[in-house]
Formats: C-alpha cells, structure tokens, sequence
C-alpha cells in the first residue's frame, strides 16, 4: 500500500524543507512506499524555491502550485484531487505533527481501517507549547460537536488523519474552503459509516513563521460545516453512506 502525504504550505520557508526532510527519512527507515506531496499555496517567500530544489533531491517528493482560490482549504483539497498513493494523510508544514505518528497511524491502516483519527487529549496523546487560549476554545469546540453528534471521539478539529483512497472518494464534493476542511472530513467520515480507529497523536507549536489559523474568522465557517453534516446525518436517509 502507497501512503501519500499532503502538506499545504504557505510561506513556509523557515521549516519546509526540515519537515520533508524528516519525514522521508523516516519513512524510508520504515521502507514505507509512499510520496510527499507539498501543495505551495500563493508563498510570496522562499517557500517555492526550497521546493523546486526538493524535488531535485528526493525521488519521493512532488510539489505543485494551488490553482484554487488562496487558502488552507483550496491547499488541501488540491492535494486531495492530485495523490496518488493507496492511502493519504494531511500533514502540516510547521512540523507540528510528527513522522513517528504518521508510520504508526499507516500500520494501523494496513489492519484494514478506512481511516485512522488522531487524538491529542486521550491517553498517550500530547500537546507542547500550546497558546492557552487556542486550548480553551479547542475543547470547547470539540465537546459540543461531540455532544450534538453523539459520539466519543473528542478531537475532531485535529488536522492529523488519514484516510483510504475509497473513502476520500465517499466524501466528496468537498466544501469546506479553509481549516474547516479539518471538520468536514472526518464528520463525513463517521456519518457515512466507514470505518475508523483513533490513536493519541503529539502536537508541538511552530517555532519559525505564522499561524495561518484565524480564530475569529474561523467561528462561523466551522458551525456551517458541523450544522451540514448535522443535517445530513438527521435527513439524508443514507444516500451517501458507504457502498458495501
């Protein structure tokens, strides 16, 4: 099974080129076949050249320029039209996630899951250098899209999954135009009815360049999403679950 990796990146010139670095490394140790996907979204710094320059180097790595519209979302979706692998993850360019999570989260993948979530607040999980006000409205918003969806999984907003090729293909169309994206996915996941398991991932905060995430223009672009996926799960009498 092929793993692909999805990283969107916007002027990330400061850490780009460490986070491929380590992360092919270790899939390589791991003799994981996988592609390391960067979708360059709009940089206006160095971000470009350290990827053109990449793909000299590492037979693994690819990189290709957003033709959507400028955002988180549009990167991502981008990467998500263009993979290639068996099996992809999204994984951030601040190397807040870690290549040790990614190889154990494909093990469990290869048990025969259509996804595998990540959590930071179970047991094993960690975060690092968090802003305490992030923490707060992240716990918040993932205990009431817990409660309203009735469920145990407490971390959807975290980026970290990885989903099967079939099951990327179960959710679409994509709507989701920014971080919200990080929501869409994995509710669609779950009221869809494909399989998931959830393993406690680390997080560790940026240590060069800037949060894209904007907190307050964030807000209403999550609940939008959360509410469709609330309705579809309520009045979609499963016309999209998933094909046995």
């Amino acid at each position: 099974m092929k793993l692909s990796i999805v990283i969107p990146a916007h002027n990330e010139e400061g850490c780009i080129e460490s986070t491929v670095k380590s992360l092919a490394s270790e899939l390589d140790s791991e003799k994981i076949e996988h592609e390391i996907l960067v979708i360059n979204d709009n940089s206006t710094d160095n971000t470009k050249e350290i990827l053109e320059r990449l793909q000299n180097e590492l037979s693994s790595f690819r990189c290709l320029d957003n033709l959507f519209p400028k955002g988180f979302g549009f990167a991502v979706r981008y990467g998500l039209e263009n993979f290639s692998g068996d099996a992809v993850v999204i994984y951030m360019a601040d190397a807040s996630d870690s290549p040790q999570d990614v190889v154990r989260f494909f093990r469990k993948m290869e048990e025969g899951y259509d996804c595998v979530f990540g959590s930071r607040f179970m047991k094993g999980g960690a975060v690092h250098d968090y802003p305490h006000l992030k923490l707060l409205i992240n716990r918040l918003a993932n205990f009431f899209i817990k409660t309203v969806f009735m469920m145990k999984y407490n971390d959807t907003t975290n980026a970290f999954k990885m989903y099967s090729r079939k099951t990327m293909d179960g959710l679409k169309p994509f709507l989701s135009h920014h971080f919200n994206i990080t929501v869409e996915l994995p509710l669609k996941s779950i009221i869809r009815g494909y399989s998931y398991a959830v393993l406690p991932n680390s997080w560790t905060n940026r240590t060069t360049g800037v949060s894209k995430l904007k907190i307050k223009e964030m807000g209403s672009r999550y609940l939008f999403i959360v509410l469709y996926c609330l309705i579809e799960k309520w009045l979609s009498v499963g016309d999209y679950h998933k094909k046995k």
